[in-house]
């Protein structure tokens, strides 16, 4: 393991103007207050960001209820809806070195993971559900006569309404675009709500989408910290819908508070992926991915595959692998191209992850590689392999950072029973060069998406999502869409 010394960002960090957009106009919060953006490769302050509250949350749902109904954004037609789309995802193209720039200051992820993949693939969000817009539509069916009447039955989709998004700061432009892309197709109107470490980038798309064409009020951003604004926009009785990524912890909160007015919630919530590589995997195509999904963004992503349940006859040959990749990685400033592994995205957390790799040694975890923290200054922690059992703390719990566990296995059976140990259900990799193998796994794996010989962004054509502590409901795909719509079904005598 390197550490490089620090590097001039490849594109200047350009702060938008800080303060909260509602109604098309940026403003500071009705309080006053401020919150501090910090940078986590140098512990120096990014930006002072508006703290918006209920007050504000108030204002921004006002804003967005004004274009919903008989407002400028549910009542134009779908084609137009998508033509704005479509010129929102060119600019989050043209504008992917700033907003890149921003997201790495911000939170620490690698400008060219970020440059190459995260707002590109923002952008294809949008793009996606740009060609959406103009065609969404129900079901019509005949039905039986009922005596001398005729019957006919069709659906209508409508849009739902405003919808309040709250997003996480691991990936904050790639999951807006999941949340903002569908919901603005559909007709809906949008408050969005960004993590408080990374909330810059989705003040820059809201300027974005202004300048695409999206009319005041249709998309607002109210920045702030979750138990003030977050809580109000949960709670707040003009909302239709929520949608949130984040931990199981706040989701359960959210849950509640939206619970109580029967709000429609879509929960992203947290993970604990297991990597089954079977005998027969090809082991010199697989281990760059098995490594990625467990130190990619410093393992600070909720598809992590941080439990690598190997066979036991390759366990030593996955094991050096992992260790090879882990020694390899070179730990510092997440704008220096050479850099292979960035920053933790704040204090709390990297004492967070230096907690669990306590507690996997005192559980009895061989440690072989990793587990202290890089330097005195900014949040960097050495990725770090564990080999030991399914019942250790580091193997049940989600501890978003760049911390493998390798757990063995005998038979297929045991690998299921070892992958479906654990209260989230997410996604799942499976390893293996046998058709027979992968078919017959895929189905008994209690999660939402298998990766297979692979691992990646979801993409937009596809649903995302998981069950049990991983969340309720589905983003992306067509179910992500209509998921912002509301059926109605009619009935037609003749």
């Amino acid at each position: 393991m390197t550490e490089t010394t620090a590097a001039t960002a490849p594109h200047p960090v350009v702060v938008p103007e800080p303060l909260l957009r509602i109604g098309g106009r940026a403003v500071p919060a009705r309080s006053g207050a401020t919150f501090t953006s910090v940078n986590p490769a140098t512990e120096d302050s990014v930006a002072q960001i508006a703290a918006g509250g209920a007050e504000d949350i108030d204002a921004a749902v006002d804003a967005a209820r004004a274009t919903f109904g008989d407002g400028a954004w549910s009542q134009m037609p779908g084609a137009e809806r998508g033509r704005i789309l479509s010129r929102a995802a060119d600019l989050i193209e043209q504008h992917a070195p700033e907003l890149s720039a921003l997201e790495t200051a911000e939170m620490g992820k690698l400008y060219a993971d970020t440059v190459a993949g995260d707002i590109p693939a923002a952008a294809g969000s949008f793009r996606h559900y740009a060609g959406w817009a103009d065609k969404i539509a129900g079901e019509a069916m005949l039905l039986p006569d009922v005596g001398p009447q005729h019957r006919f039955g069709y659906t209508l989709r409508q849009p739902l309404g405003v919808v309040g998004a709250i997003t996480p700061w691991n990936n904050p432009t790639v999951v807006a675009a999941w949340k903002v892309a569908p919901a603005l197709a559909a007709g809906c109107s949008v408050v969005v709500k960004p993590a408080e470490d990374a909330s810059l980038s989705t003040l820059k798309l809201a300027d974005l989408l202004a300048e695409a064409g999206v009319p005041d009020g249709a998309f607002n951003v109210v920045p702030g910290l979750g138990p003030e604004a977050g809580a109000a926009l949960a709670a707040h009785e003009g909302i239709d819908k929520i949608t949130f990524t984040g931990s199981p912890a706040v989701g359960k909160t959210i849950t509640s508070l939206a619970g109580e007015k029967f709000r429609k919630v879509t929960l992203e919530l947290g993970g604990k992926a297991p990597q089954l590589i079977f005998p027969d995997a090809d082991l010199e195509a697989s281990l760059p991915w098995i490594a990625m999904g467990n130190f990619y963004h410093q393992g600070q992503v909720c598809a992590a595959g941080t439990r690598v349940i190997v066979h036991e006859s390759i366990a030593d040959q996955v094991v050096e692998g992992l260790v090879e990749f882990a020694r390899g990685a070179v730990v510092g400033d997440p704008f220096d191209a050479a850099t292979t592994q960035g920053t933790i995205v704040n204090r709390k957390q990297l004492d967070r992850i230096l907690g669990y790799i306590d507690k996997g040694r005192a559980e009895g975890a061989e440690l072989l590689t990793g587990g202290v923290r890089v330097g005195d200054r900014g949040f960097f922690v050495e990725p770090t392999v564990f080999r030991g059992h399914n019942d250790l703390t580091i193997a049940r719990e989600e501890i978003f950072g760049p911390v493998a566990t390798v757990i063995t296995f005998k038979t297929t059976e045991e690998a299921v029973r070892l992958a479906n140990t654990t209260k989230y259900g997410l996604n799942a990799f499976v390893f293996s060069q046998n058709l027979s193998t992968v078919h017959s796994v895929i189905p008994q794996l209690r999660v939402g998406t298998v990766w297979v010989n692979g691992w990646g962004v979801p993409d937009p054509s596809l649903p995302w999502g998981g069950r049990e502590a991983s969340g309720i409901g589905r983003e992306l795909g067509r179910s992500g869409l209509e998921a912002f719509t509301e059926e109605k079904t009619v009935h037609l005598g003749y």
